[in-house]
Order: C-alpha cells, then structure tokens, then sequence
C-alpha cells in the first residue's frame, strides 16, 4: 500500500515519484504565478474601479490634450507603445509633473483591464474618483 498525504495546496497524492513531481510541479507553478501576478492583478482592479468612479481619457491624442492642460494625474502607457511615442509622453508627463506607469500587459490587455473590446495604447487618468491607484502605483514605483 502508498501512503497518501496532502501537499502545501491540499491536493492528495501519494509515495510514488510521479504523482509527488506532478503536484511540485504544480504546487510551485501555482506560486510562481501568485506572486507574479499580484501586482497586476491588483492593479487591474483598481483600473476597474477607476473606470466605474472616476474619469479618464483613452488613447494618445487625448492623452497628450490631458498633459497639455494638466488635467491629468497619472498616464499608463502599454508595453508594446512604439518607442517615439512613449518618449513623447513622458516628456509630456514630465513637464506637467504628472506620474507614468509602464503598464506590463500590452495595449490588448490595457484594454481589457479598461473594459472595453478594442485596443488601447495610452490611458489617462484625470479623475481617479475611489480608487487610490494614483497613491499605490507612485509608491510601488
């Protein structure tokens, strides 16, 4: 008879090599992507609750009219944005003393966390109604 046992995520397994390497595989891949993925899951979330509460400004033209005026209090840029126009709104940002955030998903994912079906390659927030995300991404960073 195998002895069985419950491993750090509770799934029963027993003595035998195979199932004890198939659930440390699991166990470790379960943690790996936990802690990887806090950050953006947490920051997804509070994109949500800006989307519901507060105001904000989809893509780069509006972006840059938001910097301009200096109505806008954090900027996040995708991943993926070309190189000149990331450049160009940080410069931006910089001059209206505004904060940037690289987001780490590209500008499919910035537009799913935003709740919409299309893509999107700069967000800015001017109003971040409940949510504290302008706090937690300047002291993250």
């Amino acid at each position: 008879w195998l002895k069985a046992r419950r491993c750090s995520q509770g799934l029963r397994v027993t003595d035998s090599p195979r199932r004890v390497l198939g659930c440390g595989v699991a166990c470790a891949m379960a943690k790996k992507q936990s802690k990887a993925s806090k950050a953006a899951d947490s920051i997804n979330s509070r994109l949500q609750l800006v989307v519901k509460s507060g105001k904000y400004t989809l893509g780069y033209k509006t972006a840059l009219k938001s910097l301009r005026n200096g109505k806008s209090k954090l900027v996040l840029i995708a991943n993926n944005c070309p190189a000149l126009r990331k450049s160009e709104i940080e410069y931006y940002a910089m001059l209206a003393k505004t904060g940037v955030h690289h987001f780490h998903g590209d500008n499919n994912e910035l537009g799913t966390a935003c709740g919409r079906y299309y893509r999107v390659g700069v967000m800015s927030i001017t109003d971040p109604g409940d949510s504290d995300i302008i706090r937690s991404i300047s002291g993250g960073e």
